[in-house]
C-alpha cells in the first residue's frame, strides 16, 4: 500500500510462473469429507491437554482463573473443550450438520477459504436453495456464526432451508495463503502479503466470494449478513462496485461501522492517537501482521483492566478490550470456545485504516499521507459514496456498543441510498460482540433478521417484532 511496494510486488509477480500455474490448477478445491473429534469418546484430560497447547487457551490450566470465570472444569461439557480447538467445519460436523470447505484463488491471488452448510438434520441438502452469505468481523472468522451451539445464526438459517455460506477474508486463520507471498516469509515477501486494509477486502474479497457462491449454486442473488468489519467491507463493495447491489436480496448490518468519530471504546480511541507511531513500526520494523495474542497485547490488557469485575484473562484478549464485556449476556462456560477461535488474524493496515476513520470522522479510503497524490490523485483520500449503496439495508445497533455509536449509525442511515430498517436492540447492555456471542442472540436479533429476509423474498418490507425497536426514542431504559 506504500509507493515503494509496487516494485517488490512486480518483481515477485514475474517469478516462478510454472509454480503459479501448478497452484492455479489445484483450485477451486472442495472438501466434503471432514473428520471430527467425538468428544464423548475422549478422556477429559486428553481434551484439556490438546486445548491448553493452543495459543489463547493456556489459562484452562489455571485453577484461580477458572474459579474467577465460574467454570467448573470437572463438570464442563466435553464438546466445549473440543470446540475450543476445532476448525469451523469440525464444529459444524460435531453438531450433526453437513459442512463443506471451499478454497479458491481471488483476483489478488489470495487463496480464500469459505465454509458451506448446505443442509441440516431438519432440512436436507438439495439444489436450488436460497443463499445466505454470512461475513465475520475484524479479527474474527467463519466460526463466529456457529460457535454458540444450535442457537447460532448459521444453524438457524440451515434449519430454515437456506444454503448457508460463511466467508473468511484474506489474512485470517483460514485464508492465510497467497500463490506467491508468504505471510511468515522474508521481510519483502511478508510485506507484500499483508499489504492490504479493509478497502481491498471490500473491493475484491467480498465480491469474489459472492461470485464464487453463484458459480457453485447457480443463485445470482443472495441474502448478506455482516458483523462489524463485515458491514464496513459491504459498504465499500456497494459504494465502489455498485453493480453488486443488484446481487443482494437483503443486507443485514450487525453493529455497522462506517463513521467512527463518536466511538466510545477507550482502548481503541487511545490506540488511534498512536496511529503515526504504528504506521512507522510497520514500515521500519516489519510488523505487518496484527499480533493480538502477543505479550505486549497481554500487558496492555492487564494495564487497561483496573476494574476487578473484569476477569484478568479476558482482559488479555484484544477483542474484549475493543468492544467491551457484557457479563449478563455472556455464558461463561463458552469462554474457552470464544477464546479458542478469536482473535483469528488481520493486517496491521486494517487497524490503521480504522484509526484513520476515528481521527477524521469520515468514511474514506486509506490515507497514505504524502503519497496520497500517487495513490488517489488527490491530497486527501476520496470519500466512499454511500448513496451508491442501493441494496435494501437493515442496520442493527445497540446503546452499549463501544464501536458503533448511535450518533454515527444515524449519520450512516442518512447517507445510504436505500436503507430499509434501523433497528435498536431492546437491551441497553447489548455490546459489539453480543451479536454473535450473546445468550439471547436469537430472540434479540436473529428472529428479526429471518423475518426481514422472508419479507424481502416476498416483496414486503413492513415487519414488526416486539423484541426490537425501529427508533431509539421507542426504547425505554
Amino acid at each position: 500500500m506504500r509507493a515503494y511496494i509496487v516494485f517488490v510486488t512486480l518483481g515477485l509477480a514475474m517469478s516462478n510462473p510454472v509454480e503459479e500455474d501448478t497452484i492455479r490448477k489445484r483450485y477451486p478445491e472442495i472438501i466434503t469429507d471432514i473428520p471430527f473429534v467425538d468428544a464423548a469418546s475422549v478422556d477429559i484430560e486428553e481434551l484439556l491437554n490438546e486445548a491448553t497447547s493452543r495459543p489463547g487457551l493456556e489459562w484452562l490450566n489455571d485453577e484461580e482463573l477458572l474459579a474467577q470465570s465460574g467454570i467448573n472444569i470437572t463438570n464442563i461439557d466435553r464438546d466445549i473443550i473440543a470446540d475450543a480447538f476445532s476448525t469451523t467445519c469440525e464444529l459444524v460436523r460435531r453438531r450433526g450438520y453437513p459442512c463443506e470447505i471451499h478454497r479458491f484463488i481471488n483476483s489478488d491471488d489470495y487463496i480464500l477459504e469459505m465454509h458451506r452448510i448446505p443442509g441440516s438434520p431438519l432440512n436436507p441438502t438439495k439444489p436450488g436453495k436460497t443463499v445466505a452469505y454470512l461475513q465475520h468481523g475484524v479479527l474474527d472468522s467463519s466460526a463466529a456464526w456457529v460457535l454458540m451451539g444450535k442457537q447460532a445464526l448459521g444453524y438457524m438459517l440451515a434449519d430454515l432451508g437456506y444454503d448457508v455460506w460463511l466467508g473468511n477474508v484474506r489474512g485470517n486463520r483460514y485464508s492465510r495463503q497467497h500463490i506467491r507471498n508468504d505471510p511468515d516469509g522474508g521481510r519483502g515477501n511478508r510485506r507484500s502479503f499483508w499489504d492490504f486494509s479493509w478497502h481491498e477486502i471490500g473491493m475484491v474479497d467480498i465480491p469474489d466470494m459472492i461470485d464464487y457462491i453463484s458459480s457453485r449454486t447457480g443463485q445470482q442473488r443472495m441474502h448478506y449478513v455482516g458483523h462489524s468489519q463485515g458491514t464496513t467491507t459491504f459498504f465499500v463493495m456497494c459504494a465502489e462496485r455498485p453493480a453488486y447491489n443488484d446481487r443482494i436480496i437483503s443486507a443485514h448490518m450487525l453493529a455497522p461501522i462506517a463513521f467512527m468519530g463518536n466511538l466510545r471504546s477507550p482502548f481503541v480511541r487511545s490506540a488511534a492517537f498512536f496511529l503515526n507511531t504504528l504506521d512507522m513500526a510497520t514500515a521500519f520494523l516489519g510488523i505487518f501482521e496484527f499480533f493480538p495474542n502477543s505479550k505486549i497485547m497481554s500487558l496492555l490488557g492487564q494495564a487497561a483492566c483496573r476494574d476487578e469485575a473484569w476477569i484478568q484473562f479476558v482482559c488479555s484478549n484484544v477483542l474484549f478490550l475493543i468492544g467491551g464485556f457484557n457479563s449478563v449476556q455472556m455464558n461463561n462456560t463458552m469462554l474457552p470456545v470464544i477464546m479458542g477461535h478469536t482473535p483469528a488474524g488481520a493486517s496491521t493496515n486494517q487497524m490503521i485504516h480504522y484509526g484513520q476513520e476515528i481521527r477524521s470522522s469520515q468514511f474514506r479510503q486509506f490515507d497514505y499521507g504524502l503519497f496520497n497524490l500517487i495513490h488517489h490523485g488527490s491530497f486527501t483520500p476520496p470519500k466512499y459514496n454511500l448513496a451508491n449503496v442501493r441494496a435494501p439495508v437493515s442496520l442493527y445497533y445497540s446503546l452499549n456498543d463501544l464501536l458503533s455509536e448511535p450518533v454515527d449509525v444515524e449519520k450512516l442511515w442518512q447517507s445510504l441510498g436505500n436503507p430499509v430498517h434501523k433497528i435498536l436492540i431492546a437491551d441497553s447492555r447489548f455490546n459489539h460482540f453480543d451479536y454473535v456471542w450473546a445468550i439471547d442472540q436469537r430472540t434479540l436479533v436473529y428472529d428479526r433478521i429471518v423475518s426481514i429476509m422472508t419479507s424481502q423474498e416476498s416483496g414486503v418490507t413492513s415487519v414488526s417484532d416486539g423484541n426490537l425497536s425501529e427508533d431509539i426514542y421507542d426504547l425505554r431504559l
